[in-house]
């Protein structure tokens, strides 16, 4: 009994000395952590490549610029811009335009009737027909006054006449060219009710205030044209940066409201005057204005480039955000038609032009392969 009770006691104690042994192994360590690393990279064949048109590519060296955002809106200048008025108060005959319409500047826009377009034709008819006899006379007693014959009063009284029947005229003549009715015809005896006003630039038709039947005088709005031919940025900066604006200064500006397509454009005017809101306005033109059919009034949020700077980047997509950490799929190696991919944690700064900046970009070889396109649905999985 007591040798049986020895000898299982021995065994025991060999056992666990090699239990001991087996645990402080270093090669058996080393190759489970070698295990452990391998079963953490990610296996991509090239057929899985190529079908989710994956790409590789380095880090590169991308510049990522100081900017000032602000808002603003797209506008025209004051020439491409008209309100259309009436000279004189009249009621509205014709008016077939609407909204959107094209216009070419001397185009027929309304017409206006008003008697005193008559009565205005008639005096100047009158002035006209009187101006010949007034100025006879005027060169009779002229002569007569250089002969002795007739006094200078009657000769200041025919000057007088005369000048001021000039003066009638040529004023009445101003106003019915500014009605658009000819006095050539009026002095042949063509007399009108209507005057017609007609489009004084190209463009389109903005706002209508009046409609067929309506009186307007002459303080009011009946037309607006907006010529789109040429548009501009109107920004407002406020006074903390307005320092570091100048002219040709780069712009990157978007229309939230209707696109999210990214457009270029340049610093042109730096307005002198803080408004009362503290900001100054920037006047910007626009590359290449004609490609897109911007419109007048169209809200524009904007980044003005003051500075720039150099860092080393990757595409924004070949970046993907786990618990608000980074991460990479960094090509370790490739054997055949296999590559495997390593998931490395990086530290993001700024963010431009589809390139995110790498802080710690020192801590990959420059040669470093990096997939840039597939990352997500990889790191998804």
């Amino acid at each position: 009994m007591k040798r049986t009770l020895y000898i299982i006691v021995t065994l025991s104690i060999v056992l666990a000395f090699w239990s001991c042994g087996e645990k402080n192994n270093p090669s058996t360590t080393s190759e489970s952590k070698s295990e452990q690393r391998m079963n953490h990279r990610i296996q991509v064949t090239k057929a899985q490549f190529e079908q989710s048109q994956m790409t590789l590519d380095e880090l590169k060296e991308k510049p990522f610029p100081t900017v000032i955002n602000v808002n603003g809106v797209i506008d025209v200048p004051p020439e491409n811009r008209a309100v259309v008025n009436a000279t004189m108060g009249g009621y509205i005959k014709t008016a077939p335009l609407l909204i959107g319409d094209k216009v070419r500047e001397g185009q027929v826009l309304v017409t206006l009737e008003n008697p005193e377009f008559v009565k205005m034709q008639q005096e100047y008819m009158e002035v006209h027909q009187q101006l010949s006899y007034l100025k006879a006379e005027y060169e009779r007693q002229k002569t007569m006054l250089a002969e002795n014959i007739s006094s200078e009063k009657s000769y200041l009284k025919a000057e007088s006449h005369y000048k001021m029947a000039v003066a009638k005229h040529l004023g009445l003549q101003k106003q019915l060219r500014m009605l658009n009715i000819s006095p050539s015809s009026v002095e042949n005896g063509e007399i009108r009710s209507i005057a017609t006003i007609y489009a004084p630039i190209s463009g389109s038709i903005t706002k209508v205030n009046v409609t067929k039947g309506s009186y307007v005088s002459p303080a009011t709005e009946i037309l607006e044209i907006i010529d789109n031919d040429h548009i501009h940025l109107e920004l407002s900066v406020f006074e903390k940066d307005i320092m570091k604006v100048k002219k040709g200064q780069k712009i990157d500006f978007k229309i939230p409201e209707a696109s999210s397509e990214a457009f270029k454009a340049e610093v042109y005017l730096v307005g002198t005057a803080i408004r009362d809101d503290r900001t100054i306005k920037v006047h910007a033109h626009l590359e290449n204005e004609s490609d897109n059919n911007f419109l007048t009034g169209m809200f524009v949020e904007a980044a003005i480039v003051t500075d720039a700077t150099f860092a080393k980047a990757l595409p924004s997509e070949a970046i993907i955000i786990v618990d608000e950490v980074s991460y990479v799929l960094a090509l370790e190696e490739k054997q055949g038609d296999l590559f495997f991919f390593g998931q490395k944690e990086v530290i993001t700064k700024k963010e431009y032009a589809g390139y995110m900046a790498i802080e710690n970009a020192d801590i990959f070889d420059p040669n470093t392969q990096f997939l840039t396109k597939g990352v997500f649905g990889l790191l998804g999985e």
